[in-house]
């Protein structure tokens, strides 16, 4: 097994009682694992004290840093090298192996690392159709999420929208994996994009806001973000030209919910202008 890998982990929770001891447990390769909660209802702290996680506790007061930033810059981290890895979220056993070793490397001109998300979505892993990326291993010093001008946003909350953290230095994309195993049912994940396209479109009817928070995208994101008429070619995107067919149900499902978010932030758009 050898030695701790001394990178610290942080685990962003709110009523996560249901995935939160695998998600704990499945970062036990690393010398710190803290839950960061903000205050939950149900039993996610204890349940994370005993399988073995640190927990502080975030209560977001409206203003910045929000959540990953607050974690972020804690005093209780014990280490440079910061994995985020949300709740519902394992890294895969290469991606152990590969942080591993970079930090028993660790480059000097590199600050952060992208992985790609084997996403599982009812119940099924989804092997083809969309992929995304994330941020999720990055250098503290040289890291940190930008403050966006999105605190008016009616239904937005204490977590950075949709955006990576700004980086001094380079930016390499690993192969492994992170695993997303997303238990939400139909309801909840499109309640949740219901949310995110309100600071979506709240973005795109504020120019400076959109200028840096596509300064802060992924690449992919970037790039997508100029395709016209997103919903519909989103979908051919994902179910036809990624073959996101092949994934049956879940695939179409994913594809068409996807889609129906990304109609909501141009709809939810229009209504800020009209």
């Amino acid at each position: 097994m050898g030695s701790k890998i001394p990178v610290s982990v942080l685990i962003l929770t709110k009523d996560e009682e249901a995935v939160i001891s695998r998600t704990v447990e499945s970062c036990s390769a690393f010398d710190q694992v803290i839950v960061v909660d903000s205050y939950s209802s149900d039993a996610t702290a204890q349940l994370a004290r005993a399988a073995g996680a640190e927990v502080i506790m975030f209560r977001w007061d409206g203003r910045y840093p929000k959540k990953k930033q607050w974690s972020l810059q804690h005093d209780s981290l014990r280490h440079n090298w910061v994995l985020f890895v949300d709740a519902d979220e394992m890294p895969s056993r290469s991606l152990v192996d590969d942080i591993r070793r970079i930090v028993s490397i660790e480059a000097v001109d590199v600050s952060a690392y992208d992985v790609t998300v084997n996403y599982h979505f009812m119940g099924r892993e989804l092997k083809y159709g969309h992929r995304i990326s994330k941020r999720v291993l990055v250098d503290r010093r040289r890291c940190h999420f930008p403050e966006v001008d999105d605190l008016t946003v009616k239904n937005m909350w204490e977590v950075e929208g949709h955006y990576q953290p700004i980086c001094d230095g380079k930016v390499e994309a690993l192969q492994s994996r992170l695993i997303h195993d997303d238990i939400d049912t139909l309801f909840d994940f499109i309640g949740r994009h219901n949310r995110y396209s309100d600071w979506e479109a709240h973005m795109r009817c504020n120019p400076q806001v959109k200028r840096l928070v596509q300064r802060s995208r992924s690449r992919q994101g970037r790039i997508f973000d100029r395709v016209p008429g997103k919903p519909v070619a989103f979908f051919l995107y994902s179910y036809v030209l990624r073959r996101g067919f092949l994934d049956g149900f879940a695939g179409f499902a994913y594809s068409i919910s996807y889609s129906m978010y990304l109609a909501q932030t141009w709809l939810k758009a229009h209504e800020r202008v009209a």
